[in-house]
């Protein structure tokens, strides 16, 4: 009789959900008993007139509650795919240098938050801007619900300043979008044509060895029908970077399927073409130190910072 040790892949993936539903119920556990020590300790302080012992037990459950708050925000992340790691794409918009710049800002902005998070981040692709910043960049986050983390932020994001490459100091908009994708694993059968698929190959750019910059190693693939373009070029071997590719092109299709599945969101088709006013999802403007979420989920919240 077949056993579960027969399939490695579905072992291993049963062994990480196994791992996530072990975390909750030990959080769980430890915030009961941290409330019926908190409740004895009470009895006792009460009891004796012990004001710091009171102060002392406010501040220990005060302490569950936000442990609590962790495990009720943790409910949302109920999707398929929100415990998956989560490949991001950003793309500068039209504005030339300015807009650059701000690809480059929101791609360092994601990798920095990624790494305070204990998560680990590694670019994939990342086409230089004209005289500064990037055209496009992908990067892969591996990290616990990085895709229910960072599924939400797939839009596009406004951001005004005091152009630093404007002389006069004028105030200047750019517009850069970001789409997020789950990592999607090999048990989920996505059809993909490869009559459907245009293949092109490239020298790498950037830092990697004289290897990487003269051999056409990097690999861009484009799903011709839904428009859906991916490109690798970290692998210093043309084959490895078409592996990845393939792998980051089949969470994009995965995503854009969910996307047209769910007629509650806007279609990601439009999210990705109109790079312009009235479509973002959020507002950065520096000279006011204000950022403000203009989903509609959220539009009444503004962050400062």
């Amino acid at each position: 009789m077949p056993t579960i040790w027969d399939d490695p892949a579905r072992a291993q993936e049963l062994g990480r959900e196994r791992a996530r539903l072990a975390q909750i119920v030990e959080g769980l556990d430890a915030i009961g008993a941290g409330l019926n020590d908190a409740a004895e300790l009470l009895d006792l302080a009460v009891a004796d007139g012990d004001e710091a012992s009171i102060k002392a037990v406010a501040t220990d459950v005060d302490a569950l509650a936000g442990r609590v708050g962790t495990l009720e925000f943790r409910r949302m992340f109920a999707g398929k795919m929100d415990s998956s790691n989560a490949f991001v794409d950003i793309q500068a918009g039209a504005g030339g240098t300015e807009a650059q710049d701000w690809a480059e800002m929101l791609l360092r902005m994601y990798l920095r938050w990624a790494e305070s998070r204990g998560w680990k981040t590694e670019l994939l692709e990342a086409s230089a801007g004209d005289v500064a910043g990037i055209k496009s960049a992908t990067f892969r986050v591996e990290g616990d619900y990085a895709y229910g983390w960072l599924k939400t932020e797939t839009g596009v994001h406004r951001l005004v300043r005091k152009s630093p490459f404007d002389s006069d100091n004028r105030r200047h908009t750019s517009f850069g979008s970001v789409f997020v994708a789950p990592e999607v694993d090999d048990d989920i059968d996505i059809a993909i044509n490869p009559a459907d698929l245009k293949t092109d190959v490239y020298r790498s750019s950037g830092a990697g060895g004289q290897h990487v910059n003269k051999t056409e190693s990097a690999v861009r693939i484009t799903h011709v029908p839904t428009n859906t373009v991916v490109a690798c070029q970290t692998e210093r071997s043309q084959h490895a970077n078409r592996d990845r590719a393939m792998k980051m092109l089949k969470a994009k299709l995965y995503e854009l399927e969910l996307h047209k599945r769910n007629v509650e969101k806007a279609a990601v088709e439009a999210t990705k073409s109109d790079i312009g006013w009235g479509s973002q999802i959020r507002n950065y403007v520096l000279d006011q130190s204000r950022i403000k979420d203009c989903a509609p989920a959220s539009n009444a919240r503004t962050r400062k910072k």
